[in-house]
């Protein structure tokens, strides 16, 4: 992080054992990290797994993404301005929160369905809160759950089974009607595994098909390979920590190892982390600054409690996939998180 001194001036006092000491008014550091930068990075990551979706489901991915992202910009611009506060579309967080949208339903939907979620999850979620910075819940996942509670046909059906033949425009327009696959979560939770190795295939192959994204499900979620590396790039810039994704990825992986299965321990694990949205709502939901705790012990109860709650919901729930519930009701223990992992002050115990 680049980092340069304070011009405001410094003053110098001599401490008790004789040590120099410079006291200076706060701010002490500035860095050239902004917001806006931070949003627009994030956006950069997320356009690999945009770019293997028209591949794999087809070209409507991008157009239903490109609705998704505009319908947020418009209704972010439109309120602010009936509010009369400053128009903010510039600084990445409504273009982040439409691709979210986008990347969290299914590619068979018709066109017009994110619109509603983009008003949901911007004028609702964000800007009655009072904008950005002051939302409670993530809003792509509000989006989402306003979806699935409206239009719950199609946001549980419009799956479409992955392309191999590069034939990107085939489903255009297809729509709902065009239901052909059913998603691993969703075969394993209903027909057992050996159901799902004989549709998505067996040994190696359905995990390597798994990793990189050549398999049914919402349309940013599948590819755990490009989703890992963007990940990874945000920890690696130290725009996210790795402690939630990890403590997410970890618990779900070792709760369904223990229950998941015929059999206590005998789950599948790697199945469970490369289906459905863990590796999504683990680098770039959960991690919303916002909606999650600052301290890193608070970042791990809240990962772990996505992942426990993620898992709960897979095995005893109505939906075969759970990240975004967990998501949204560990949101709320933010405050509470930050409130009872707050850093201790260097001075506590020292006066009498």
């Amino acid at each position: 992080m680049a980092t340069k001194r304070s011009p405001i001036s410094q003053q110098s006092c001599d401490g008790v054992d004789g040590h120099h000491l410079l006291v200076s008014v706060s701010p002490h550091l500035k860095a050239d990290i902004t917001v806006s930068r931070i949003m627009w990075t994030v956006v950069v990551c997320l356009m690999p797994p945009l770019i293997l979706s028209i591949f794999v489901f087809g070209f409507q991915t991008l157009i239903i993404t490109a609705v998704s992202v505009a319908s947020c910009l418009a209704t972010e611009a439109i309120s602010q301005k009936l509010l009369g506060r400053p128009v903010t579309i510039k600084d990445g967080s409504a273009v982040i929160t439409g691709l979210l949208l986008a990347y969290v339903i299914p590619p068979g939907v018709p066109l017009w369905m994110p619109v509603f979620g983009a008003v949901m999850a911007i004028f609702v979620t964000k800007i009655i809160m009072g904008g950005l910075g002051f939302n409670i819940f993530n809003p792509a996942l509000i989006g989402r759950a306003f979806l699935v509670a409206t239009y719950p046909v199609a946001m549980t059906t419009a799956w479409l089974a992955p392309i191999r033949n590069v034939a990107i425009f085939r489903t255009m327009g297809a729509g709902v009607d065009a239901v052909s696959s059913a998603t691993p979560l969703y075969v394993l939770k209903h027909y057992g595994m050996a159901a799902v190795k004989e549709q998505f295939g067996s040994g190696t192959s359905i995990y390597t098909d798994f990793f990189i994204g050549f398999r049914p499900g919402c349309i940013g979620e599948t590819s755990a390979l490009l989703l890992l590396v963007g990940g990874l790039y945000l920890i690696y810039r130290g725009y996210i920590r790795w402690h939630i994704p990890v403590s997410i990825i970890a618990t779900v992986a070792l709760l369904t190892w223990i229950f998941d299965g015929e059999r206590i321990f005998t789950g599948d694990p790697l199945l469970a982390v490369l289906s459905g949205g863990v590796m999504l709502g683990a680098f770039f939901m959960a991690t919303d600054y916002v909606t999650s705790p600052t301290q890193r012990n608070g970042q791990v109860v809240f990962g772990i409690g996505v992942g426990a709650l993620t898992v709960l919901i897979r095995l005893k729930g109505g939906y075969p996939e759970g990240v975004c519930y967990a998501i949204l009701l560990m949101n709320p223990l933010t405050p509470a998180l930050d409130q009872w992992f707050k850093p201790k002050r260097f001075s506590q115990g020292a006066v009498q």
